[in-house]
């Protein structure tokens, strides 16, 4: 069922399905990220400049993140923002000779280290994930 929202940026007008998106990030200073399927463009919504769309995104989030039967979206603390990501549309997953996990963003170029030292919840969430699905094991 889509969740769709409407978005002036840019000096344009977006009509986004939510449920189209399979990342967040949000800083410190009340502002969440997220980058539109297909072309990667990013989306940068600001609690000050459209409070409305913030806090409807921010609901969206809680409730994914909750409330979603086979739930895959993990919350990941990387780089001084939390990131909300669903496994489910990760296509590749890179494990270095550290142990570390290297991933990608879908619909953006950004890249994701996962250390099992310092973030061993989401490491192992993303192994379970990654057997369950592939039926492979790494490391």
């Amino acid at each position: 069922m889509a969740y769709w929202i409407k978005i002036n940026y840019d000096r344009e007008t977006y009509l986004i399905d939510l449920d189209s998106i399979s990342a967040f990030a949000s800083g410190l200073n009340k502002r969440i990220t997220f980058w539109l399927p297909n072309n990667g463009k990013q989306i940068i919504i600001n609690y000050n400049n459209d409070p409305n769309n913030y806090e409807d995104i921010l609901a969206y989030i809680k409730r994914i993140t909750i409330h979603r039967i086979n739930n895959y979206w993990i919350q990941i603390v990387y780089d001084r923002h939390e990131y909300i990501i669903d496994l489910n549309r990760l296509t590749t997953f890179v494990c270095d000779s550290s142990q570390r996990i290297l991933f990608w963003l879908p619909d953006s170029q950004e890249s994701i280290i996962i250390n099992p030292q310092t973030n061993a919840e989401a490491y192992s969430k993303i192994l379970d994930f990654i057997n369950q699905q592939t039926g492979y094991s790494l490391p």
